[in-house]
């Protein structure tokens, strides 16, 4: 007879553990916790189903490959901890200032707008540390029992299994969003071999008749409600895409420079968020950044200022091509010398955009002539192809 070696037993749930594991979370400073099977056979197959469906429709965009080539633990998270019985998800406030009204709020000639999770310090150092400390808790308080936490480090379908966990509801934007807190909220997963009694998801969705998050989206991203096309999401193009942004999304990047408020600003939801007093939450160089200050960063300079930001993850690249793009929509005679400077940056994506947007400075007639020259003098010693033609294009050239 052959042997099988027995599958791993989940420890006991003791009495008063639930209470207990809450207790220790908001100690941690978690705002909600909320529990989810980790068995896929307990999940409505539809979750899954529609993530493939989104990703073979090309709407993931330069995330495609990544997501791809990790499906199958998004199929089954099991295989992220040996044994998994449970995910534990909880939830973090982060708006530090009052969300009520901000919507549509512009920034001030010469500056970008950065998203809220952006404006503190790098947040998965603070919850790392936090959801650390609460695994550590929970195998000491359950002998024998294994967890493993983490925040955005590996392919985990954080949103779904947050409204698997009863933390609210997936909205037309896509968003997890609570009843009572609105979506302004950070998510971070444990998993654990204890065998945990699962909360209950939503059934409700809340959304109703509205749809100001699909109206208001300046770069019309949103295929259906739902359904979110993330190669024209400025989120995405700002964060995760460090090459060319295309012709037809630049204009509706508006002042946006890392990340994008739009579809929560607008959200009746969020009127509940909840506000934040932690200190790595607040605001470290404000809401908003001078674009000509990040068009004369070098690779140094860019590490210095942004290590340990989440601006970090736009890369030197990113967020300087994004500070001419949103000089570009919304030309500032002040930052002219900075942009004119960035048609010699080293990196061609940020000529390019800086070649752009002098181009649109020339049809609104701010610095008509000195963007011209400047033009005129550079396309004659650009050796990239892609940066003459958009030269060409700012000049009026066929």
């Amino acid at each position: 007879m052959s042997h099988v070696d027995p599958a791993p037993v989940a420890p006991p749930v003791a009495d008063g553990l639930l209470a207990a594991l809450r207790g220790e979370a908001r100690r941690l400073g978690f705002g909600r916790l909320g529990i989810a099977p980790a068995d896929p056979d307990r999940r409505p197959p539809f979750i899954h189903d529609g993530f493939c469906r989104w990703l073979d429709a090309g709407l993931a965009g330069s995330m495609e490959p990544w997501l791809r080539d990790h499906e199958p633990l998004r199929r089954d998270v099991r295989p992220l901890l040996e044994g998994t019985r449970s995910v534990i998800m909880l939830a973090t406030d982060h708006a530090t200032h009052a969300v009520t009204g901000t919507a549509g709020v512009a920034a001030a000639p010469g500056q970008g707008r950065v998203a809220r999770y952006a404006w503190g310090a790098d947040y998965h150092d603070l919850l790392r540390s936090r959801i650390n400390d609460l695994g550590a808790w929970l195998e000491a308080r359950v002998p024998g029992c294994r967890t493993r936490g983490f925040v955005d480090s590996v392919p985990f379908p954080e949103r779904e299994y947050g409204w698997l966990a009863g933390l609210g509801w997936i909205g037309k934007n896509t968003l997890l969003i609570d009843p009572e807190a609105g979506s302004f909220f950070f998510l971070t997963v444990l998993l654990t071999t204890v065998d945990l009694p699962a909360d209950v998801p939503l059934a409700v969705d809340h959304c109703g008749s509205c749809t100001a998050c699909l109206d208001a989206c300046p770069t019309h991203a949103f295929v259906a409600p739902r359904v979110l096309d993330a190669s024209r999401c400025i989120s995405a193009l700002t964060i995760e895409d460090h090459g060319p942004v295309a012709d037809d999304l630049r204009a509706g990047m508006g002042d946006w420079l890392f990340g994008c408020d739009v579809c929560q600003e607008v959200c009746p939801w969020n009127r509940h968020a909840p506000g934040s007093d932690v200190p790595e939450f607040q605001p470290r160089e404000g809401d908003t950044l001078v674009l000509a200050s990040l068009l004369a960063l070098d690779d140094a300079a860019f590490r210095a200022r942004f290590r340990g930001t989440p601006l970090w993850r736009a890369k030197r690249r990113g967020l300087v091509r994004s500070a001419a793009l949103v000089l570009g929509n919304r030309p500032d005679a002040a930052s002219g010398p900075a942009l004119i400077a960035a048609l010699a940056d080293v990196d061609a994506v940020v000529r390019s955009a800086a070649a752009w947007a002098l181009g649109r400075w020339i049809v609104a007639g701010v610095a008509d002539a000195p963007s011209r020259a400047a033009l005129t003098v550079r396309r004659e010693i650009e050796t990239d192809d892609n940066v003459r033609r958009e030269i060409d294009a700012a000049l009026g050239r066929q």
